[in-house]
């Protein structure tokens, strides 16, 4: 028989080691990650807590490693993806920008109708500006340039008269550019609707991948002539650091607050294009604004017609260019809080004036290198405007062009199902001269090059004057006092592929 004191000693033992094991349990599961519903499971039971929960943190744009969160609930208020904007920065511009600027920039450039009547009241001496869509109550006053106070727009990027060089061989010494190629290519070409096949067998037009064959190529060529040249993509791979399921929450969001069918593919298209469309470009936002910080970005591009039936695609004889700056605000996107905080930044930091001057010395040697006609879009259009009556130059409201925070310029020329392109763009690069559809020519990658290139240091070089703003009072007070709005028709739809 055991003995007594011994059997004590092992039951407390055993209950020690019972204790130890509850301990060790609680422990664990309060610390190792909770089981995540599947994909179009029930929401009961705590799910739209967990939601209501992280909105305040989305809302304000709140990421402890400064990596753009992705927001769980979609608002009204906001463009999608987009983060309530911090009014307080445009304290930093008061008196920046004369009255007579101002109203100009709005009416003519950045929106093509008087509906920004509704978020600006021009004064005297300043402009009320609704910072809140749901609450006209609040407002943030800018003030205007004067003859007594007048200050410099603080930004990261320099223009051309702030640039200083004294080289006869490096035109471009000390200008940082940051090549932004467009879209993804490679295996995300399906997906993003970039992936144009003429015909069984051929091989694909891959929009993301040329832009970065075309971006490869013009790094050393500006480098050379003493450019600071950073790639924002130097792969067929997403800068986001994001995919297409973390945008499952927000997709389902949207389409119930926009009252939209709400199934399980239905949801999945959407958070598809939110990945590489929307959070893409916001996550290369991110990189250029407050990692590069350069002086201009190249959007590279390759533009398409629409397809009469994208089940027999054809080619197109005719094809064109133009290039895309920022403006032409609709009415819907006006109405965004972020999107008209990012319009009057633009307004205020110049933007434009440097965008308008670069884009037409590149719009020329754009002309001059490949004789594209240009691209026209509908008078009536609400959604983009002719600018200093040059075809060749349109505004536009872009992702890209409107969340990087220095001058754009958004290139769309040649056809990717365009007869003469399509033939070269199967060619691919090569480094001579080579005789396609009857002419000797350079691949259309390093004329791509050479039109940009020649642009910029055209630009650059040139010693003529900057235009003077002309002062038009009674022009403007009569814009200002005319309430009467025009019937814009729609453009036609983005002039970029479709998926065959």
């Amino acid at each position: 028989m055991m003995p007594r004191k011994n059997l004590a000693l092992e039951v407390a033992l055993i209950v020690c080691a019972l204790v130890g094991a509850f301990v060790v349990q609680s422990i664990i599961s309060h610390t190792k990650p909770p089981n995540m519903r599947e994909f179009g499971a029930s929401t009961e039971g705590g799910e739209n807590d967990q939601i209501e929960e992280d909105s305040n943190d989305a809302e304000l744009g709140r990421s402890s490693d400064n990596i753009r969160t992705v927001p769980k609930v979609y608002l009204a208020h906001l463009s999608s993806l987009g983060v309530a904007p911090d009014w307080s920065m445009l304290d930093d511009y008061q008196y920046v920008i004369c009255k007579t600027e101002f109203v100009r920039l709005i009416s003519e450039v950045y929106s093509v109708d008087d509906y920004w009547k509704d978020w600006f009241q021009i004064h005297e001496d300043h402009v009320m500006i609704r910072m809140q869509a749901d609450d006209p109550s609040k407002l943030f006053k800018l003030f205007f340039r004067n003859e007594i106070v007048s200050a410099e727009p603080q930004r990261y990027w320099r223009s051309k008269g702030e640039l200083v060089t004294h080289s006869n061989t490096a035109p471009l010494l000390g200008l940082h550019i940051a090549i932004d190629p467009g879209h993804i290519g490679g295996q995300y070409a399906q997906i993003e609707q970039r992936n144009f096949v003429l015909a069984e067998g051929a091989p694909p037009i891959q929009e993301g991948s040329m832009t970065l064959t075309v971006a490869e190529l013009l790094v050393p060529q500006l480098e050379a002539l003493g450019a600071i040249v950073s790639l924002v993509r130097d792969k067929t791979e997403p800068v986001n650091p994001f995919r297409t399921e973390d945008y499952f929450a927000y997709a389902k969001s949207k389409r119930v607050a926009l009252k939209s069918v709400v199934t399980e593919e239905s949801v999945k298209r959407e958070a598809q294009k939110l990945f590489y469309r929307n959070g893409e470009i916001r996550a290369r936002a991110d990189v250029i604004n407050n990692e590069l910080k350069p002086d201009l970005v190249l959007c590279i591009h390759f533009n398409a017609d629409p397809q009469t039936d994208p089940d027999r695609p054809e080619l197109f004889k005719e094809e064109h260019f133009h290039m895309i700056l920022n403006g032409a605000y609709t009415k819907s996107e006006m109405a965004h809080d972020d999107e008209r905080f990012k319009c009057v930044l633009k307004i205020v930091q110049g933007n434009h004036a440097e965008e308008q001057r670069m884009a037409a010395a590149v719009a020329a040697s754009f002309v001059q290198e490949t004789g594209m006609k240009p691209y026209m879009y509908s008078a009536k259009s609400s959604r983009a405007t002719k600018i200093a009556n040059n075809n060749y130059l349109w505004a536009r409201n872009l992702i890209a062009n409107r969340l990087y925070d220095c001058p754009v310029l958004y290139f769309e020329p040649y056809l990717m199902n365009g007869k003469d392109s399509y033939i070269r763009m199967q060619m691919g690069d090569y480094p001579d001269l080579r005789y396609v559809n009857g002419k000797l020519r350079l691949s259309i990658y390093r004329e791509y090059v050479a039109a940009v290139t020649k642009g910029l240091v055209a630009y650059y070089t040139s010693t003529e004057p900057e235009e003077e703003k002309v002062e038009q009072p009674d022009a403007l007070e009569d814009l200002l006092e005319d309430e009467s709005a025009t019937d814009g028709g729609e453009s036609r739809p983005e002039l970029e592929m479709e998926v065959q």
